[in-house]
């Protein structure tokens, strides 16, 4: 007779064994295929320790989900201080490849997915997925249909895998049995009866701001009754604002037990204030470097790990533009109340104005407050940043260089890219052989004589 776990065996093995036909799979593939688009993107990341920013180019995967072209796409297009911008949507229409502008909506905060709209001024009406409610078993096959990398062309594949687990707390979860490559993220799950029931994804990290998420780390099924109403009711274009939310202006480092041991404070961590933006609403309120904030409106502070300082940063965005919110602080291990009245975040490098200058061949860029932080510009310093040097120019022959800050032109001061552009409009005018620009970088100054070519 056999045992029960023999029996349990067999019947495992017979579920597994009802593996996907070669002709079904080619049925769901040709099906669902002209929903499938290759998403490509700019972001700009910000280091939360440094204050530096980097800008880098991504794609993912997005799936088309309504015909008017609503695109669900991956949660990790933007996450905690990563702002995401300029999205394209390639997609096949009728055998021709096509590329589409796209807005990024308003992210979920109960789910780790993003919505983009595809800027539709003809009219277009787009082949897209459409989902059925059907909940999968353990062991339940499914299939995938994602795009692979940039050396075969970001092809379409279509890949099988099973539920390897079902976890009903603290929601209904449907772990998959392997991992994944990164663009089958976002991609369609099917069943066996060849319905979309749902996407790949994957829950946010507490370092990822994903405090309401529930399972980070492993593949997982999104069932479709978890996004349904984001296709039912699209979320708002997410607006400038909402990207920007409430400024403190303020760099901290967490307060670890080995700082806490060092200064004689309990352990239950904090934020060092490390560095000031001036002016702020930290510096109009009275925080110092060094304090270290214990409480923010009412939401005690226990950071420990640099991940932590994410959760500060969204605890203040959050907040409100414009409101006054309570800062308890330790200084000199005295607690302090402070009132702050929280400020609109000031434009970040990547939306810093630039001018190009092309008789001298150089590019200029407004120092915005994340460049003075970055580069260690004291306040006192004004001018412009030099920002590109086209080879070959005058001004690389006259030496100067990527980084430098040009304070004045001749006698003329350039505090601001505005005075920088009046006095060029000057100097265009009168055509001058030769001009001297006063510049510095770090502590070193000097003047540089360079000849413009005017006919060009």
């Amino acid at each position: 007779m056999n045992s029960p776990f023999i029996v349990s065996a067999i019947l495992l093995i017979q579920n597994i064994s009802l593996m996907f036909a070669p002709s079904q799979l080619e049925t769901i593939y040709n099906q669902i295929i002209p929903s499938i688009a290759l998403v490509q993107y700019s972001s700009e990341v910000t280091n939360q320790i440094t204050g530096e920013t980097s800008r880098r180019d991504g794609n993912a995967l997005g799936l088309v989900v309504s015909p008017d072209g609503l695109v669900m796409v991956p949660g990790f297009v933007e996450v905690e201080n990563v702002s995401s911008f300029n999205f394209r949507v390639r997609l096949n229409i009728k055998g021709e490849e096509k590329e589409f502008n796209a807005v990024k909506l308003r992210k979920p905060d109960d789910l780790n997915i993003m919505f983009l709209k595809i800027n539709n001024d003809a009219n277009i009406k787009f082949p897209f997925a459409q989902f059925v409610e059907d909940l999968p078993k353990v062991g339940s096959e499914i299939a995938m249909i994602g795009i692979l990398g940039e050396t075969v062309d970001y092809a379409r594949c279509i890949t099988t895998a099973h539920i390897g687990a079902i976890l009903e707390k603290p929601r209904l979860t449907y772990c998959l049995d392997e991992n994944v490559r990164l663009g089958f993220v976002g991609a369609p799950v099917i069943n066996e009866q060849g319905n979309i029931i749902g996407v790949v994804g994957f829950d946010l990290s507490k370092a990822e701001g994903g405090e309401v998420y529930t399972r980070s780390g492993h593949p997982l099924l999104y069932q479709y009754a978890l996004f349904k109403k984001y296709i039912q009711n699209p979320p708002a274009v997410q607006a400038q604002d909402d990207e920007q939310g409430a400024w403190l202006g303020v760099i901290t480092q967490p307060l670890t037990d080995d700082f806490a041991e060092y200064w004689g404070l309990p352990k239950e961590g904090g934020l060092i204030v490390a560095t000031i933006v001036n002016p702020s609403p930290a510096s109009e309120c009275g925080l110092r470097i060094g304090d270290i904030i214990t409480n923010f409106n009412g939401v005690p502070i226990r950071a420990k790990y640099d991940s932590d300082v994410t959760s500060f940063t969204k605890l203040v965005r959050e907040a409100g533009v414009g409101n006054s919110v309570k800062i308890e602080i330790l200084r000199n291990k005295e607690p302090m109340t402070l009132t702050a009245l929280l400020g609109t975040r000031p434009r970040r490098s990547s939306e810093a104005e630039e001018f190009e200058w092309e008789a001298v061949g150089l590019t200029v860029r407004e120092i915005t407050p994340d460049i003075r932080i970055a580069l260690s510009i004291e306040d006192a310093v004004q001018g412009v940043l030099v920002y590109r040097v086209k080879s070959g120019s005058p001004a690389q022959v006259g030496r100067l260089a990527r980084g430098f800050i040009i304070q004045a032109i001749g006698d003329l001061p350039t505090r601001s890219i505005d005075e920088f552009k009046t006095v060029v409009k000057m100097l265009q005018e009168k055509k001058p052989k030769e001009i001297t620009f006063f510049a510095k970088i770090g502590n070193i100054s000097g003047f540089f004589r360079v000849q413009p070519r005017w006919e060009e």
